[in-house]
């Protein structure tokens, strides 16, 4: 081009993905290229290589339909997955989240090497931005579906425990898969708190699946449920919308527990505390505290109960509303309440 000068940008010197234009060119190097745009206000021409051959992306669709299972060799390695080489010059990236089905928080250097050759799926082709989506863990079967259907929900099984966190711990099922046991499913009685200092990692113990949500991939276990046999009858005394007199076990800054008349356990979630927003604060309780709430939901499967105060307290307004007051009676809101209050003091002392 005489003394002109032309920018061939590293997107446009070849079809495959190039990370730097000294990968595949050198100073001086005599290369054939064609003028792609001319900018007639800057005078600047931009350049192309691969231009100058068969564009592969315009039946990649036809050679790579989606749900196709092939074998490649992985060319690189980032942050957020791998790539993997389907021919030449056209590769596919898996990114982290479908390299396996357990290692989830691993980074993918921890798990795959440059040069290995691997089994992938196809999962998507985007012909206009030039990527290929992979996934290799889609040829694999999903353990959890395995330990599913080897451990259904109410199976008991032993098992070491791998790490304890400051709201549970978890449970090595096998070399990939782990279980949660919630602090709050350790013990019928007590603090959970507490009671996960008495544990240590590679104990044995015994745990109840509880529940298995194969697409969270999350395994939910309970100590205290190997005992449930005994609270059965208990447990089914207790109906939605009942209201039941309980003590508060533990408080916390989204919610309080409790521990209703005969060891079941509930909570109450920070915005069920009072039908005053001022009055939503977990600080205005204490262990030992004895209050009344209403059941607003029930979990068999996991033996809890979620009660609210607030329910309890917009059920007596329009209770006491409706018997005390009218909307042409005169009388005020306070007045109403009160005369409530008086009668549901009489109820007690009878």
């Amino acid at each position: 081009m005489g003394n002109v000068d032309g920018l061939l940008h590293v997107t446009d010197i070849s079809w495959s993905r190039i990370n730097h234009p000294s990968e595949v060119l050198s100073l001086d190097q005599k290369v054939r290229v064609i003028v792609i745009k001319f900018n007639e206000e800057t005078k600047r021409i931009s350049l192309g290589m691969k231009q100058l051959d068969h564009n592969p992306w315009q039946s990649i669709k036809e050679e790579f339909p989606v749900g196709t299972i092939m074998t490649g060799k992985v060319t690189n390695i980032a942050d957020y997955g791998v790539f993997i080489e389907l021919k030449d010059g056209i590769e596919g990236l898996v990114h982290s989240s479908e390299i396996s089905w357990v290692k989830l928080n691993q980074h993918p250097k921890k798990m795959l090497t440059i040069g290995q050759e691997v089994q992938f799926t196809i999962l998507e082709v985007d012909t206009d931005k030039h990527r290929i989506s992979l996934s290799i863990k889609q040829c694999q079967d999903n353990p959890l579906i395995e330990f599913a259907h080897h451990h259904p929900i109410g199976s008991i099984i032993k098992a070491p425990i791998r790490n304890i966190t400051d709201f549970g711990m978890f449970v090595a099922l096998d070399d990939n898969i782990d279980g949660m046991i919630h602090e709050t499913d350790i013990s019928w009685e007590g603090n959970g708190i507490e009671l996960l200092k008495t544990y240590k990692k590679n104990d044995q113990i015994e745990c109840k699946v509880l529940s298995i949500d194969i697409e969270k991939e999350r395994i939910s276990l309970g100590i205290k449920q190997l005992s449930e046999e005994t609270q059965q009858d208990e447990f089914e005394l207790y109906k939605k919308n009942m209201v039941v007199t309980c003590s508060v076990t533990t408080v916390q800054d989204d919610r309080i527990e409790v521990a209703l008349d005969n060891k079941i356990s509930g909570f109450i979630k920070k915005g069920d505390l009072s039908s005053e927003k001022t009055e939503q604060k977990t600080e205005r309780f204490a262990p030992n505290d004895r209050i009344d709430a209403k059941i607003i939901t029930i979990d068999k499967a996991s033996r809890k109960i979620t009660l609210s105060i607030k329910a309890l307290e917009i059920d007596r307004r329009e209770k006491a509303i409706k018997e005390y007051g009218s909307a042409d009676s005169g009388a005020s809101l306070g007045d109403i309440l009160g005369a409530a209050l008086d009668d549901s003091k009489d109820d007690k002392t009878k």
